[in-house]
């Protein structure tokens, strides 16, 4: 790790310095500094007013530090400037880490997967997003009319995708493929795996980075779940494999059923049993559960599956059946990934530490499965925030996972914002019920 004069005399030739983290809702804030100053906020934070960031604190203890973490440095060529990027991390004034931050819950999750299971992760989540021509609502949104795996002329992104790739390339972060995507204007890009906490870490850089240079070239890039009626929405699918400390792949056993071993199964039963009850972290927005539908390749059913994009769990095909590894695919990228990656990881070891079976794949699509419909059907993921929220609310699991602080303000804030679009009278409901 690099001495913070060192990291001083790196930031000599920047424009700028920035530290970033996320609110408790995964929005990303950032704090410029005075790269002069880096070795005294490295070693002794920088203050801000947590109670004006959604999540962190209350207005009678409001005070918060902020430390840059050395190792998360990335110096990042932008069309105007060369901005020093950090990821900081978030005390009291008391010098102890703040109870409100997200980034500390993947934290504890990871060192207790090591010391209780003797286990590490590599993790890899692929990022959707529309390039859109501006970011409020009109008929002339879409920026292409391009689809799966299309090229130039018809791919207006393109040029988008390169440079956002270009300009991770330069500050060391390395891509896997990109492409666009089924949908006009939706585009993909996924990025080498990494182990959680740099993945998550990475995400908040890849997602200030997509939307700089898309506004660069005169373009909007959104996360939204769901922009568009009856097109595929934007997700965040995460890969996992869990390995033991010699590197060993725990998801795999050479003479097992589809080569899954004790551990994934008792894995993936963790997820599929509390996937309702963290859906509100996974998908964290009102908006979020207009994107539950069938054939548009989300998922609606609690289950898993081989190679099967139906499936909420999916056991993707792997060349090597030694690499064989999950992949979680009811998660948007509007939620906060400290929590949807700790959540995922404790799902699944609570799986492992109950005894839980999967049982047996889904065969087929899951969305023509015949089941009786049911308002409230547990089979199912939650239908609406509502649902998620009560899921939530009633979850033990949850609250021990994040902690009673996080909890409880991550709760109220999910509270509010359901409230509000709840009484929020909209153009379709004036369109429907106008006239009666």
């Amino acid at each position: 790790m690099a001495r913070p004069k060192q990291i001083k005399e790196k930031l000599k030739n920047t424009d700028s310095c920035k530290i970033f983290f996320t609110d408790l809702n995964g929005r990303h804030r950032t704090l410029p500094v005075n790269p002069q100053n880096i070795e005294g906020i490295i070693d002794g934070g920088v203050g801000f007013d947590g109670s004006s960031i959604a999540g962190i604190a209350t207005i009678d203890d409001s005070d918060r530090l902020l430390f840059p973490l050395p190792e998360s440095l990335r110096i990042i060529e932008f069309k105007d400037e060369r901005l020093a990027f950090f990821i900081g991390k978030i005390k009291n004034t008391q010098g102890k880490r703040s109870k409100s931050d997200a980034r500390a819950v993947l934290e504890n999750v990871l060192a207790m997967a090591e010391s209780e299971y003797g286990c590490k992760f590599l993790l890899g989540p692929e990022h959707e997003f529309f390039l859109l021509t501006c970011d409020c609502f009109n008929e002339n949104l879409h920026s292409d009319n391009a689809g799966y795996f299309h090229c130039d002329p018809h791919d207006k992104g393109e040029v988008v995708r390169k440079k956002i790739i270009d300009v991770l390339d330069q500050c060391g972060i390395k891509f896997e493929k990109a492409h666009h995507e089924v949908t006009a204007s939706q585009h993909e890009i996924n990025l080498e795996c990494l182990d959680p906490l740099g993945a998550a870490d990475r995400t908040v850089l890849f997602n200030y980075v997509t939307q700089k240079i898309a506004a660069e070239n005169g373009l909007h890039a959104t996360f939204m779940p769901k922009p568009f009626d009856g097109e595929n929405r934007n997700a965040f699918h995460i890969h996992l494999s869990m390995m033991d400390k010699k590197g060993k792949n725990l998801f795999y056993q050479a003479k097992a059923e589809h080569n899954l071993s004790k551990t994934a199964r008792q894995f993936m039963g963790g997820i599929i049993k509390y996937a309702r009850e963290t859906s509100i972290i996974m998908a964290s927005t009102f908006n979020s559960y207009k994107a539950y539908v069938v054939e548009r390749e989300a998922p609606v059913v609690r289950g898993w599956g081989l190679k099967n994009r139906s499936s909420m769990v999916r056991v993707p095909h792997a060349g090597n059946p030694e690499n064989t590894r999950i992949e979680l695919r009811n998660p948007d990228p509007t939620g906060n990934p400290y929590l949807q990656m700790a959540s995922l990881i404790g799902m699944g070891l609570q799986g492992i530490k109950e005894g839980l079976d999967c049982g047996r794949p889904d065969m087929g699509s899951a969305y023509k499965v015949r089941r009786k419909y049911r308002v409230w059907d547990k089979r199912y993921l939650p239908k609406s925030m509502f649902e998620a929220l009560v899921e939530a609310e009633r979850s033990k699991f949850l609250q021990e996972l994040l902690g009673e602080r996080i909890y409880n303000n991550y709760m109220k804030l999910k509270i509010a914002d359901w409230e509000e679009h709840r009484t929020h009278v909209t153009p379709r409901e004036h369109a429907k019920y106008l006239s009666i």
